[in-house]
């Protein structure tokens, strides 16, 4: 069965040539992507997810204010019932970002799966992806097969 990802940029952020890129290696990868482009709210991401029935949520963002463009993000979609879909964030995500290792903890407290520095290659979070949703395949099977007693 065919992944469904939503891809955008978040925020006031207008750089699209890292979402092309990732566009069209995740899609070779052989996952469906909802490529929402630049300048993405919060909201369309979660209506997004929503209407697609997504696995997962990517964030894309280079002016380096994720920080406040992603305030309250999981909360929108907790709110929306997507608390299962797996986020990713990657970019950069901070102005003057020295220490990437206080970053990566900062959007994991946000509630972000997996924090990706500007230099990832797409087939590093590609392969990520794939570990992490079929842990989470794998484990919903799991409990559809669990006898009761």
């Amino acid at each position: 069965m065919t992944k469904t990802v939503i891809l955008g940029v978040i925020g006031s952020d207008a750089h699209v040539v890292g979402i092309t890129i990732l566009e069209r290696a995740f899609e070779a990868a052989g996952f469906d992507v909802v490529n929402l482009g630049v300048q993405t709210s919060q909201e369309e991401f979660v209506d997004a997810a929503t209407e697609a029935d997504a696995e997962a949520v990517l964030v894309s963002s280079l002016y380096g204010h994720a920080k406040q463009d992603c305030q309250g993000f999981h909360e929108r979609l907790v709110d929306a019932g997507l608390e299962d879909v797996t986020t990713y964030i990657g970019g950069n995500l901070a102005v003057g970002q020295d220490d990437f290792d206080e970053t990566r903890r900062f959007f994991r407290s946000l509630g972000f799966d997996r924090v990706f520095d500007s230099e990832t290659d797409p087939e590093e979070a590609i392969a990520a992806l794939r570990a992490d949703l079929d842990m989470r395949s794998s484990e919903a099977e799991q409990e559809s097969h669990t006898v009761r007693a």
